[in-house]
Parts: C-alpha cells; structure tokens; sequence
C-alpha cells in the first residue's frame, strides 16, 4: 500500500537503544528482550534490519554511552545510521538505505516513544512509507518530574493514536511482536 513506487519489502527500524538512553527507561529489560525477539524474527523472515544511533550529548560516535546496548547486537551486514535530530530521517542517510533495500514499509521499535520514536513514525509516514509501531517495543524514560505523563501512559496513548493515523496511499497500524506477519 505504500506510496513508494517500487518498493514492496519491509524493514525493521531500531531506534536508539544505546548505553545511554535506554539506562533508566520504563520496563528496560522487558522492552529490550521484546525487541531483540523482533529482530531475531525479521531476520528469520529474510527482513532487513537498521539501526540508529542518536548523536548527542554524551553520545559521542564510539563512545559507551553511544554504542547499543549488549543486549542487541547488530548483524555486520546490517545498516546503521547515526543521527542528530529526533527523526532519524532528517539529515541521514536513512531514505537511500531503505530505498536500496526496496523498502516501503517500516516496523518501529525503541527508544524513547515520546521524542525520537514518535519523530521517526511521522517521518517515515510524510515521506510515503507505510508504517507499523511496534505495540510492545519501544519505551520512555520517567519525565513526570518535568510535567510528562508517566511512562506506561506515554506508551498506551502514542499505540492508541499511531493505530488511528491515515494518509492517502499509506498505512499506519500498531501491532504486536508476537502478532507480526513480515
């Protein structure tokens, strides 16, 4: 259904779990076995996966806060995009990997659902793409002290709404892991 020509395959979207941002999230361990199933299943079903890495603050490029989190281990093969700014299109080199791999249609899984993870839905969704939130597999840190939702609350309400976004020629859906179809 994508409205990218020329682009039937779909692609699991890591993003952001690095040492640092994911170290005081909501339900960390959980999310990260949740995500590693996800990626263990694309990879099975012949899917690609890329992952993206935030630049930024402490994130310097092969720094530990910057790296991925041991729990996940990118395949050598597998795209990996740094970025500086929440949608990890903008300003990357994001579109041309995907559009090598044919890709119109993304699986959005990480960190952290209320800025990045949001950033990159609506990304992906204005420049074509069909795109799927992966329900159990992203999360957020506790920004209750600055006035936020907790966490859990960001989670539900960010699935409750991608699940009813529309566009012409493109889908947005929110599915989870254990119900994906690659």
């Amino acid at each position: 259904m994508t409205s990218l020509a020329d682009r039937p395959n779909s692609a699991v979207l890591v993003v952001d779990v690095q040492n640092s941002v994911v170290a005081d999230v909501h339900r960390r361990d959980a999310v990260l076995a949740t995500i590693g199933r996800l990626v263990d299943n694309a990879r099975a079903a012949g899917v690609p996966v890329a992952w993206v890495q935030d630049v930024g603050e402490d994130r310097v490029p092969d720094s530990v806060p910057w790296q991925i989190v041991p729990e996940l281990v990118p395949a050598d093969d597998e795209p990996r995009v740094d970025k500086s700014y929440g949608d990890a299109f903008e300003d990357t080199d994001l579109e041309p990997i995907l559009a090598r791999l044919g890709v119109g249609r993304l699986f959005v899984a990480g960190a952290q659902t209320d800025a990045c993870i949001r950033s990159t839905l609506h990304g992906a969704f204005v420049r074509g793409y069909d795109t799927v939130l992966v329900a159990d597999a992203h999360t957020s840190e506790d920004l209750t002290e600055w006035g936020a939702p907790a966490p859990e609350a960001v989670i539900r309400h960010t699935n409750l709404y991608w699940q009813h976004m529309s566009a012409p020629g493109r889908t947005a859906r929110v599915v989870g892991t254990d119900d994906i179809e690659f």
